[in-house]
């Protein structure tokens, strides 16, 4: 199971937000190049960054902090936030981007995905935060067959969309099922409330989710923040749980990303 740091950035700083709202933001005194050559350091094999003023702005915005970023890293880079149309997407890939990481208005736009797809083929990968429109997903899968990751951002079991303001009536497992046979790499299950109330992983959700999409594999988000926390989750890599994206908890030092990557590492090889 891969435990993979979380680098989201405000205003050229490390933050986290709470249930994805711009306000309020916690913010952290080293810079996102510093955390991230951290995490790798510390043993990391993927780095989850989110450009949260692009999110916001609807427009890439800290640009030349991601390219800092993918210059100094030797592990693999995932990246989102303002990334809304091919051109971005290029920029981002060009600059040494591994993964792209569609969100909200991304998949209101379908065409988006089917030409991004057919544009770049298999050496690369594309990371897709979808809410409940999968048009897009479905020409991603087109283009890139194979190398796509669905994000779920879920609230009390129903997808939600920006960040947790705005809930669905379309519950998260029954809009993973939709994926099934097409062909994705994994689905990020990400749970809004657990990322706030610091009691764990939804691991009921999880293990549902991940039975309910039995040929899909996932990776979980939100509300871990102790070593506790991942041990909960390592019984569930049977139901193939493959990866934990971990912010907060790590920031804090609640939780220390060597011992976490030790305690997984352990498990695998009982297993």
């Amino acid at each position: 199971m891969l435990i993979i740091p979380a680098v989201n950035i405000k205003g050229g700083r490390c933050v986290q937000l709470l249930q994805g709202r711009e306000e309020p933001e916690t913010v952290f005194p080293n810079d996102p190049l510093v955390m991230a050559l951290k995490w790798e350091a510390e043993g990391a094999e993927l780095l989850h960054v989110i450009d949260l003023d692009g999110e916001f702005r609807k427009t890439p915005q800290n640009i030349e902090v991601i390219q800092k970023i993918v210059d100094r890293l030797k592990i693999p880079v995932q990246l989102g936030g303002g990334i809304r149309d091919i051109d971005t997407i290029k920029m981002y890939l060009d600059m040494g981007v591994s993964r792209i990481i569609l969100g909200t208005e991304a998949i209101r736009t379908p065409d988006l995905v089917y030409e991004a797809l057919r544009l770049f083929p298999v050496a690369r990968k594309m990371v897709i935060a979808t809410d409940p429109e999968p048009d897009l997903v479905y020409e991603a899968l087109r283009l890139f067959p194979g190398q796509i990751i669905v994000k779920i951002n879920a609230c009390d079991g129903f997808v939600a969309m920006e960040g947790c303001t705005e809930t669905t009536k379309v519950r998260s497992i029954d809009f993973a099922r939709r994926f099934e046979g097409c062909g994705l790499t994994a689905i990020i299950y990400a749970d809004m409330h657990r990322d706030v109330m610091k009691t764990g992983p939804n691991i009921r959700e999880i293990k549902r989710l991940a039975e309910s999409v039995s040929s899909i594999p996932i990776i979980a988000s939100g509300g871990v923040s102790s070593i506790d926390d991942i041990k909960q989750l390592l019984p569930l890599k049977s139901s193939d749980l493959i990866g934990v994206i971990i912010g907060r908890a790590l920031y804090s030092e609640a939780l220390n990303l060597r011992e976490s990557l030790k305690l997984v590492n352990a498990h695998q090889e009982i297993l």
